[in-house]
């Protein structure tokens, strides 16, 4: 029985003839046109035997997907990473010049109350919105632990961090100025973290308190957590692990980061390729203020100690794709699921290292927001 097209009456197969013929005659003129070859590697890549990748100088523009605005700041930023004067640190904002701008920037924009007190004995900024505590935050705190590699950048990093949390969230923000190095190595830090926490916890039930940071405050946060375990503290509700991870610290922030991020984020390189180690000394991070202890120890890498981390709040990890601390923050975002804890990872396309410092930039604009609503959504839970 011959199949019909009902419509016309006629044979599929001779319906089917002219498109076939067609079809036919367009591979014929194709097989005569010359198509388009794939341009050649310009970038010779080789490979070691132990898998060290070499590859030859080459340029990386800016990525196409940041913002107008988010473009023209990581061309700044990479020009400012190039010029000493920038980096030096004035006097009045404790801190390096080019942060300078974003402090008054942001001075503009968010309208807090700001109290220079000490809590549990630790020096301390309170800041509370200007318009006041929004009405579910009466009964909730945030502490921030500043950035600056803990050698430097109080009170600038505390500023820039803590300004806009506090007046877009309608936060009670808490910033520790806790000791630093040269004058002072580990543990002093957590310390002045944990009198800071014990003496807010006579106010504030723990599940109502939250703590984030920054870089090294970013560490400091991961590196409180653990102390906390330690001595008997109970957990707070949520912690922010921003421009950080929790890794061990031991050559710059580790991994694959330290060749690729670092480079195309500040315009140098922060950790050279070690040298293999024969010797059989105990490691040592780079950093002064953790050089005279062990960098896989719990309390200062609790990522890699599944017991301590399994025992961490819900965890916002916040970092970009050229910041120098990707692969630490990605590294310690990937054992907090692995072992169940509530964790979020947010990574900005084209930012650098702690990029939200700049007010105006619709990506620090979103990064401020997903803080925000991540406390939001955490505290009193």
């Amino acid at each position: 029985m011959k199949v019909l097209f009902p419509e016309r009456n006629m044979p599929v197969r001779r319906l089917l003839l002219p498109l076939i013929a067609s079809c036919a005659s367009l591979l014929a003129a194709c097989a005569h046109q010359s198509l388009p070859q794939p341009p050649e590697a310009t970038v010779q890549v080789s490979v070691d035997p132990d898998g060290v990748v070499h590859v030859p100088a080459m340029s990386v523009p800016v990525s196409e997907y940041l913002s107008p605005e988010g473009k023209a700041y990581l061309v700044d930023h990479l020009l400012t990473m190039k010029n000493p004067e920038l980096l030096k640190e004035v006097e009045g904002i404790g801190g390096p010049a080019f942060l300078k701008s974003y402090i008054d920037r942001q001075r503009e924009l968010f309208a807090v109350q700001k109290v220079e007190t000490e809590i549990g004995g630790v020096p301390v900024y309170d800041y509370t919105p200007s318009e006041g505590i929004k009405p579910k935050n009466q009964n909730r705190v945030l502490i921030n632990l500043h950035g600056g590699g803990f050698i430097t950048c109080w009170p600038a990093c505390a500023e820039v961090e803590s300004m806009p949390i506090s007046a877009l969230g309608g936060y009670r923000v808490v910033a520790v100025n806790y000791r630093q190095a040269p004058e002072y190595k580990f543990p002093a830090a957590s310390e002045d973290v944990a009198a800071v926490y014990a003496e807010l916890l006579k106010t504030y039930p723990a599940e109502n308190i939250g703590i984030f940071g920054c870089s090294a405050g970013g560490m400091l946060t991961g590196m409180s957590l653990a102390w906390f375990q330690k001595h008997g503290l109970p957990m707070p509700g949520a912690a922010g692990i921003y421009c950080a991870g929790s890794a061990a610290p031991v050559n710059g922030f580790g991994g694959d980061a330290n060749y690729t991020a670092t480079a195309i984020g500040e315009a140098r390189f922060m950790a050279p390729r070690p040298a293999p180690d024969t010797s059989g000394a105990p490691k040592r991070s780079m950093m002064p203020y953790l050089s005279e202890v062990d960098p896989y120890d719990p309390l200062v890498a609790p990522a890699h100690h599944d017991d301590v981390l399994a025992a961490f709040p819900p965890t916002q990890i916040i970092t970009g794709t050229r910041g120098f601390e990707l692969s630490s923050a990605v590294y310690t975002h990937s054992r907090l699921v692995k072992l169940g804890v509530k964790a979020d990872l947010h990574v900005w396309e084209g930012m650098f290292h702690g990029f939200y410092s700049n007010p105006d930039v619709p990506e620090s604009q979103d990064a401020y927001r997903v803080m925000i609503d991540f406390f939001d959504e955490h505290l009193g839970k």
